[in-house]
């Protein structure tokens, strides 16, 4: 008697490992940390709280002083530098345990970005769940991380031996690779998020119009961050004319004009004010270009710079009110954000793999 063979079970479909929807939530949730990072950073400069604490403690820093005894310490540490005893001689320690704030939320917020990022990045390497050909990408933004503390500690040093502030070239740097990783994170987000809808999706490519306006935007964040590092704000309280002139009179040119045009006050000022227009003509084109393909960020690009704008000249005619300064350097980095999201969605229209 023949026994009935028993049905096959067809061996089950391997699953991929890989996940980008899960990796782009979590490189947005970094870039929100980020975006948190520059608005205290930005805190921290009009605050002049940046040279509070003297010392690079990467791990015992994560404190802050716990005992009187302490902070006694850590203010007689910040006593020997220019800017107390040029500056703020004669502050109490109550005066000083508020500018300390500041800098100590800035460092620590840099460590849980740091933190944030290696410890997912580490998880999603262990179970190979990075897709083929982010691994470098995301390795990149995890060494430029790393790379914007000690471009943080380059700018502090600059600021604790001859000068009574940090120098406004390394202050620029500082700011403007924070932005960078935040755009990186967005535009690698996007990447995986198409990844996750589409797996024959390519990384979508720089255009032509979007890096021609980050170009020009780039002018402007970088004359925002010497204005910011030279106090360049005060230079005038009107607009659109400074101190009575359209060209501002104070100019200072017996040093040359490189010297005028990276360390003058006035002159940087007026640059920052009205290449600000370039900077939005350009946005307009792209923003124009994007709607085609991604009407809501060519919205938020729209309202991002609209917003930027207006809060620029209610900065300079406000005299540099604090909370006005500081949602221009936020908006300012949303702003950022919206361009690489616009920016993606150009570089992605069509880029999909052969068949």
């Amino acid at each position: 008697m023949t026994s009935l063979s028993q049905p096959r079970i067809a061996a089950p479909l391997s699953v991929p490992r890989a996940a980008p929807r899960a990796i782009a939530l979590w490189l947005y949730g970094v870039a929100l940390l980020v975006f948190c990072m520059v608005v205290v950073g930005g805190i921290t400069r009009l605050t002049e709280s940046g040279l509070s604490i003297t010392e690079w403690n990467v791990v015992t820093g994560t404190l802050p002083p716990l005992s009187e005894a302490a902070w006694v310490s850590e203010f007689e540490k910040y006593k020997r530098i220019p800017e107390y005893i040029e500056v703020n001689a004669g502050m109490t320690l109550a005066e000083f345990k508020n500018i300390y704030f500041w800098e100590y939320v800035h460092r620590l917020l840099g460590r849980l970005v740091g933190l944030a990022f290696a410890l997912p990045f580490a998880y999603f390497a262990i179970r190979r769940a990075i897709p083929k050909g982010y691994g470098w990408r995301l390795f990149a933004l995890f060494a430029l991380g790393g790379l914007q503390g000690a471009i943080g500690w380059w700018m502090v040093a600059s600021g604790l031996t001859e000068r009574t502030d940090v120098s406004h070239f390394r202050l620029a740097v500082h700011l403007l690779n924070a932005l960078f990783i935040m755009a990186g994170l967005i535009w690698t987000a996007r990447d995986l998020q198409v990844l996750a809808r589409d797996p024959d999706a390519r990384p979508a490519r720089m255009t032509a119009v979007a890096l021609a306006t980050i170009l020009l935007l780039f002018v402007q964040l970088l004359l925002g961050a010497w204005v910011a590092g030279l106090n360049a704000g005060y230079a005038a309280k009107s607009w659109p004319l400074m101190n009575g002139s359209f060209f501002p009179q104070d100019v200072d040119w017996s040093q040359g004009v490189v010297h005028a045009l990276t360390h003058d006050p006035f002159l940087l000022h007026f640059l920052h004010r009205w290449w600000a227009f370039v900077a939005v003509a350009a946005l307009v084109v792209m923003a124009r270009a994007v709607r085609k393909a991604d009407r809501p960020a060519s919205i938020a690009i729209h309202s991002a710079f609209g917003v930027q704008v207006l809060l620029g000249i209610a900065t300079v005619m406000s005299s540099v009110d604090l909370h006005l300064a500081v949602l221009h350097q936020a908006v300012g980095a949303i702003l950022v954000g919206t361009v690489a999201w616009g920016a993606h969605s150009l570089g992605h229209k069509g880029a999909t793999r052969p068949a």
